[in-house]
């Protein structure tokens, strides 16, 4: 129930963030581990083009999981909110238009896919040996795209309601799901990318389908029956206020990854196949940091909404210091165990030169992984939409793809690989910027309004 946030006032700081914050660290490493699985298996192949064909194909297939991520960041953020506030019709609202907007939305998309497929292999540069794997791979995953959408969507909003560890089990389900099923369909059944994808469609589809039947069975305090669903009331514009800002910047990602493999395939597929390794190493650092940002963000939502400013900052200093040292030490990590880590996917010689090369580049800013998505959820949990808009697409939008272009014209492919470290370090100035103007403005409003009207929290409970 969404109540149940209202429990970790009674914690200290450090129980109420690793209470928090654990369920969802663990769900982005088992998600971290799922998409390792998928090229860890693809790997054993030892055919260097059907993980071309994954590295293509995996960023279109993101797109989905990042449109989910404007219902399930916009949600979590009102929801979160609208609790603290004792709204709680007014959360079910909310609820209802998630839901019914992913489904719709997913439908559409995996028809605009189907259609447009062969434009689509062509614009993310697919060559001559890598088109039959990529369209193979992305016609499947297409028919889970409602399924995506939804999954994404509630690993965030049930956190919203309190409910960490239900949002951590629904990931779990879909991702050893996934990745039970990629060595019995890559390696048992021999059937390469066709059962990667194969994979990938029933963990998300089972992930999804735990989610959907807790509310079905009537156990969340959130109404998500159609009947429910409203655009009206700001239902839908407080969603997208804050959702979009934040996909935008998994949704620019997306892109920024497509953008770089066709600029990437100029050097040939074996560069292609060591950049999406590269990608890969990197995202044990970034994923595992996020989890941190997303687990404490309802947590600070819920003093935004509350106005319990001071119990706000001493959850940011604390996570702002757990997610320093983790950035620092798996950083480390990845840089020591490099070699054998490349090995386990790659074992032709070019693509393993490549891979090990982009990713010691990648690695640079690694330790500030943790700080930039503490202090990004921060501006999504006090509603500040133009700040978190700003903070979101200056790491994947405003600064990394117009780097592509430009360090990739004066370097080549090393051009290409510097460009994300460059947008990290620009875009992790300007999170600071703005956590710190957003936060003495929101807060100090919390403050004066505690003052002057000392009853209002529990008008609406």
């Amino acid at each position: 129930m969404g109540q149940s946030l209202e429990k970790y006032d009674k914690m200290t700081v450090s129980q109420a963030i690793f209470r928090n914050a654990l369920p969802a660290v663990i769900a982005m490493l088992m998600t971290l581990i799922y998409n390792l699985a998928d090229t860890f298996f693809i790997g054993q192949t030892h055919d260097a083009y059907q993980v071309a064909a994954v590295s293509l194909a995996t960023p279109v297939f993101l797109v989905f999981m990042a449109i989910g991520t404007i219902f399930g960041a916009g949600g979590t953020s009102v929801i979160s909110r609208a609790y603290g506030e004792g709204k709680h019709e007014y959360a079910g609202k909310v609820g209802s238009f998630c839901m019914w907007s992913c489904i719709g939305i997913g439908i559409l998309l995996t028809i605009l896919m189907l259609v447009f497929m062969d434009p689509l292999l062509s614009w993310i540069g697919a060559s001559q040996q890598t088109w039959t794997y990529t369209k193979t791979y992305l016609t499947i995953v297409s028919f889970c795209g409602t399924f995506s959408l939804l999954s994404s969507c509630f690993s965030n909003i049930q956190r919203a309601e309190g409910q960490a560890t239900r949002a951590m089990m629904g990931q779990i389900i879909g991702n050893l799901t996934n990745m039970c099923l990629d060595p019995l369909f890559i390696s048992g059944f021999h059937w390469g990318v066709a059962g990667c994808a194969l994979a990938t469609f029933l963990g998300e589809t089972l992930g999804a389908v735990y989610y959907l039947q807790y509310y079905v069975r009537g156990k969340s305090a959130l109404d998500v029956r159609l009947k429910n669903f409203t655009v009206q009331d700001h239902v839908a514009s407080n969603v997208l206020a804050i959702g979009i800002p934040a996909s935008l910047g998994s949704l620019l990602m997306s892109v920024a990854q497509i953008i770089m493999n066709a600029k990437m395939a100029a050097y040939g597929d074996m560069a292609v196949a060591g950049i999406g390794v590269a990608m890969k190493i990197v995202m044990i650092t970034g994923m595992i940091s996020m989890g941190i940002g997303q687990g404490v963000q309802p947590l600070l939502g819920y003093c935004a909404g509350s106005k319990n400013t001071k119990r706000f900052h001493a959850y940011m200093r604390a996570a702002m210091l757990f997610a320093t040292a983790l950035g620092i030490g798996l950083t480390l990590l990845c840089y020591l165990f490099m070699n054998p880590l490349v090995s386990a996917f790659l074992s032709e010689p070019a693509a393993f030169d490549y891979a090990v090369e982009f990713a010691r580049i990648l690695l640079v800013t690694g330790p500030l992984f943790g700080i930039f998505y503490v202090m990004t959820n921060a501006l999504q949990a006090m509603g500040a939409a133009t700040a978190s808009l700003i903070a979101n697409v200056s790491r994947q939008g405003l600064v990394y793809i117009p780097m592509l272009f430009v360090l990739g014209s004066l370097f080549q492919a090393d051009g290409l690989v510097w460009a994300q470290p460059a947008a990290d370090i620009v875009s992790f100035l300007v999170s600071i910027v703005m956590y710190r103007v957003v936060s003495r403005k929101k807060l100090q409003e919390n403050t004066n309004e505690m003052v002057h009207e000392p009853s209002y929290a529990h008008i609406n409970r």
